[in-house]
C-alpha cells in the first residue's frame, strides 16, 4: 500500500482507464442494455444533491497499520451548485470522491448522493451522475464522434452526441484519434464523455488540466451551464484561480480533516492580514522600498520572482507610498492586494498550519510504526490522546 493519506489498498477506478461505463444491465444474449431509469428510487425531493456527514475513510488492518485517510468529513453540495473540494496531494480527496462515486466503500458516516447509497445503490445512482477522470477511459483509436455515439447507446435520453461535440469544441476533431488529439483536445472529450447521459450530478476531475485560455473559457463556459440546469458539480483541481471564478462553495482537506468551508469571497475576507502584496518586476529593490517606506529592511520580502509582500499595515497611506515608489522609479505594477487574501494565500496559511499540527500530534504519540504521508494509525492516535489526558 502507498504510504499516503489517498492510497488504496486495491486497484482505483481513477488509477487505470475505464473503456466504457461500469454497472450497466446486462441483457439475456450477453450485450449491454440502457439504464432502466424508470424506478431507480433517485430522490426528487429538493435538497442537497450530496449530502457528506462525518465520512471516515480507513485503509489496511493490524498487520500494515491503520491508515485514516479520511477523518470525520461533512458538507453538502445542493442543486445548480459548484464545490471545489481542494487540499494537497495525500490530503483524501480521491478517497472522499471514490466513496462519492459508490467505488469505495465508507469506513463510517453517512454518505447520499440524489439520496441513495453510492455503494449499496451503485446501479440506481450510476445513471445519473458523470464522471470526468483527468486521464485516460478512451481507446487509443476511439474517435470522438464513436466514442460519444457508443456511451449515449447505454442511457435512454442521453444528449445528442453532435451537439455535446460542439459544445466542448471538437467538431472539426470529430474523427481524429483519442492518440492523435492534444491533451486538451482529450479533456475536453473526458467532459463531453461525463455530460452524455444528462447527469443531475458531475464529477470533475482537474478539468481544466493542460487545456489551452481558449479550452479553459470553454470548460467555464459548460460548468455555468451545467449551474444553470441545476446540476450539482464536484470538482477537484490545484488551479486555485480557476476555483475563485468557478466555485460556489469551497472545502478545504488536509490530513483527512476539514479545514475550511465556505464561498470563496468568505474564505478570503475570514483571513484577514496585515501586508500589502504586489507584483512588479523580480528582482526590485527590496531594501530601498522599505527605506521608502520607513520600515525594517525584512519586512519587504520577494516571496516569488515578482510577487511582494510588505509587512505592513494595508492603509491607504502604505498603498499610496508604495505605488509612488514604483512609479518614481518608472516600475509597472502588475496587481495589488491590500488586507485581502487569494485563495492560494488562504489555502498555503491553512494548509500549512494543519501540517505543523499533524507534526506535533505525530511526535507526541511517539509512534513506532510509519503508516505514510499525512496519516497516523489508529493505535497512534490512541497513545497520542492518552498523552494528552495525562498532562
Amino acid at each position: 500500500m502507498a504510504a499516503t493519506a489517498d492510497s488504496n489498498d486495491g486497484t482505483s477506478p481513477h488509477d487505470m482507464p475505464t473503456d466504457m461505463p461500469t454497472d450497466m444491465p446486462t441483457g439475456c444474449d450477453g450485450r449491454r442494455e440502457p439504464f432502466d431509469t424508470k424506478s431507480d428510487g433517485v430522490n426528487p425531493s429538493v435538497g442537497p444533491a450530496i449530502e457528506v456527514q462525518d465520512l471516515v475513510v480507513r485503509y489496511g488492518g493490524r498487520a500494515t497499520g491503520e491508515v485514516v485517510a479520511v477523518d470525520g468529513v461533512s458538507f453538502d453540495v445542493h442543486p445548480g451548485e459548484v464545490l471545489a473540494l481542494l487540499g494537497p496531494n495525500g490530503a483524501g480527496k480521491t478517497s472522499t470522491v471514490e466513496v462519492l462515486e459508490g467505488f469505495r466503500t465508507p469506513s463510517s458516516g453517512t454518505v447520499r448522493v440524489l439520496g441513495l447509497e453510492p455503494s449499496a445503490q451503485h446501479a440506481q445512482l450510476m445513471p445519473h451522475i458523470g464522471v470526468m477522470l483527468q486521464e485516460g477511459g478512451v481507446y487509443p483509436a476511439g474517435r470522438p464522434r464513436e466514442v460519444l455515439e457508443l456511451f449515449a447507446a447505454y442511457y435512454d435520453d442521453p444528449a445528442d452526441p453532435a451537439e455535446l461535440l460542439d459544445r466542448v469544441g471538437l467538431t472539426e476533431r470529430a474523427t481524429a484519434t483519442w492518440r492523435n488529439m492534444s491533451g486538451g483536445e482529450q479533456q475536453r472529450l473526458a467532459l463531453a464523455l461525463a455530460l452524455v447521459g444528462r447527469p443531475r450530478v458531475v464529477f470533475l476531475d482537474e478539468p481544466t488540466a493542460g487545456i489551452d485560455p481558449t479550452g479553459r473559457q470553454l470548460i467555464r463556459s459548460v460548468i455555468a451551464e451545467l449551474r444553470t440546469d441545476g446540476v450539482a458539480v464536484l470538482l477537484t483541481t490545484h488551479d486555485l484561480d480557476e476555483v475563485e471564478r468557478l466555485a460556489d462553495q469551497v472545502v478545504i482537506i488536509d490530513h483527512g480533516r476539514v479545514l475550511a468551508n465556505g464561498a470563496p469571497v468568505d474564505l478570503m475576507r475570514s483571513q484577514p492580514s496585515d501586508e500589502i502584496r504586489f507584483g512588479a518586476p523580480a528582482a526590485l529593490d527590496a531594501a530601498a522600498l522599505a527605506h521608502h517606506l520607513g520600515v525594517d529592511a525584512d519586512a519587504v520580502r520577494e516571496v516569488t520572482p515578482g510577487e511582494y509582500v510588505v509587512a505592513v499595515t494595508p492603509s491607504p497611506k502604505h498603498v499610496a507610498a508604495v505605488t509612488a515608489w514604483l512609479a518614481e522609479h518608472d516600475l509597472p505594477l502588475a496587481d495589488l492586494r491590500a488586507g485581502r487574501q487569494s485563495l492560494e494565500d488562504v489555502f498555503l496559511r491553512l494548509t500549512e498550519s494543519a501540517k505543523a499540527s499533524e507534526l506535533v500530534r505525530s511526535a507526541s504519540a511517539a509512534a513506532p510504526t510509519h503508516a505514510g504521508s499525512g496519516a497516523r494509525t489508529r493505535g497512534q492516535a490512541r497513545r497520542s490522546g492518552r498523552s494528552g489526558r495525562s498532562r
